[in-house]
């Protein structure tokens, strides 16, 4: 199978916070991979923003350091090239050093994205600085990351702030999540096959499980994890996302507006969840590794690391099937998926049917992204009908072949960026609501002073968490790398 490459318009990029974590393991990397794959022009630019001092000299210095860590194979002719794209710009955030040299350093007559790969404390304070700078034209474009906000009034006042100065249509709200290729296969699974969306629905569908779990900890980002938690840094974005895709309507036509409206429908149809549907955790110390409360350096710590909680969609499609929604950090591995699990057969002729597990469609996104549909088949030899569950497995590494290589989640958002292409991303409505769905949640836990459940390291969550599905009769799948 051949991959293809449709290379995008010539553009100007500014990154905000070129030298920061995030674009050194992703964004610089990510950029030079779409180089490489000819999906880049040569005439585009790439210009660095950050408060360090250095000249452009510098700034290639240090992106050829990030390529050899991050992007290996970045040698030779391509990565020559690659570095004659690189400009820089030294810019203070919140004063007026480098605001007079950026415009010198933009063309005119092609697309210009201004990533933000900065702390949220900043998204107003630069889109403010560009509006004024006179940089921002009808073809430009902002990338704003994750948290975006910290409640529905945080969230709504940014977007107001963003939207003085920016169109609606020109705001990107990346969720990396929606740039894997499994993610965009949820949709391409239901509305492109006549299998499966005539059964997904509440009549066949028993419930759906999602699961976001970390092997990790909070290493190196205690300060902000505590001051969030698992429900403000995963819940309200990535799982919520992961659910619309899931459950939300065919769109009339692919298209941004067209699936982003049928995502907020999804999210206005969910129902208050009580707090007896909820589980909060702090992980324990384990043999090599320390306490949430060690990680953070807050033994008085009330923030959770793990969430789970079982959610209804009150639609005419998901009447009575349940959603069960689990993240947390250091579990047993590193795993993201959705399992749809199907309803059992309405009439079991054979015996072995009363313990069978019935049938699931697993969606992994990570680590190994792919699709498993969990079928039961006769187990093959004589002696009688003997049912035996198997796997239909398709990993993308393996079905797609060695030549086709899955691009990461950022390269592809960035290169949606500069098509403009609005479909990945969320729309202001959406993440308002999102947060005004789970804000009462946070709210009543942060009024209650209730400590999170604790548990083990390396384990599977709290007992509380395994009890909210053991007392509806089922069980969350094993997470398992």
């Amino acid at each position: 199978m051949a991959s293809r490459v449709i290379p995008v318009s010539p553009f100007d990029l500014v990154l905000f916070g070129a030298t920061g974590d995030l674009a050194r393991r992703k964004i610089l990397p990510g950029l030079f991979h779409r180089f490489e794959a000819g999906q880049i022009p040569a005439g585009c630019r790439i210009i660095g923003a950050a408060r360090r001092e250095m000249d452009v000299a510098g700034f290639q210095t240090f992106v050829t350091s990030v390529l050899a860590e991050f992007a290996p194979r970045a040698r030779g002719k391509d990565l020559q090239q690659f570095l004659t794209m690189l400009d820089y710009v030294s810019v203070d955030a919140r004063g007026d050093r480098g605001w007079d040299i950026l415009p010198g350093k933009l063309r005119a007559d092609v697309v210009r994205a201004f990533y933000l790969s900065v702390g949220p404390a900043l998204f107003a304070e630069i889109a403010t600085r560009l509006s004024r700078a006179g940089v921002v034209t009808p073809n430009s474009r902002i990338v704003v990351e994750k948290p975006f906000g910290r409640d529905f009034d945080s969230a709504r006042a940014l977007n107001r702030e963003l939207r003085q100065c920016f169109a609606e249509g020109q705001i990107y709200r990346i969720d990396h999540y929606l740039g894997k290729e499994t993610v965009q296969n949820v949709m391409a699974l239901r509305f492109a096959n006549a299998l499966f969306e005539p059964l997904w629905n509440c009549q066949h569908i028993d419930h759906v499980q999602i699961t976001v779990a970390e092997s990790l900890g909070v290493e190196g980002r205690g300060a902000y994890y505590d001051h969030a938690g698992a429900a403000r840094d995963m819940f309200q974005n990535h799982l919520m996302q992961l659910l619309c895709l899931t459950a939300m309507e065919p769109p009339s036509r692919f298209e941004p507006n067209a699936v982003r409206d049928e995502k907020l429908k999804v999210i206005r149809a969910l129902d208050p969840v009580p707090q007896s549907d909820i589980v909060r955790g702090q992980y324990r110390a384990g043999v090599d590794s320390g306490s949430y409360l060690q990680d953070t350096g807050n033994p008085d710590s009330l923030t959770e690391s793990f969430v789970a909680m079982k959610l209804q969609v009150s639609n005419w499609r998901w009447a009575g099937t349940p959603f069960y929604l689990r993240t947390g950090k250091r579990l047993r591995a590193r795993l993201s998926e959705i399992a749809i699990i199907f309803r059992d057969p309405p009439h079991a002729i054979f015996p072995q049917m009363d313990n069978r597990r019935g049938n699931a469609l697993i969606i992994k996104l990570q680590p190994d992204e792919g699709i498993t549909l969990r079928m039961t088949i006769k187990e093959p030899g004589p002696g009688g009908m003997r049912l035996t569950e198997a796997p239909l497995d398709m990993t993308f590494a393996e079905a797609l072949g060695a030549e086709i290589k899955v691009p990461d989640a950022y390269e592809r958002l960035v290169m949606d960026v500069i098509r403009g292409d609005q479909t990945l991303f969320m729309r202001g409505d959406e993440v308002e609501a999102a947060w005004e769905w789970i804000d009462p949640m946070i709210r009543a836990w942060e009024e209650s002073e209730s400590r999170p459940a604790p548990y083990d390291s390396g384990g599977s969550g709290p007992e509380d968490a395994l009890m909210l599905m053991h007392r509806d009769g089922r069980r969350w799948r094993e997470i398992e790398a």
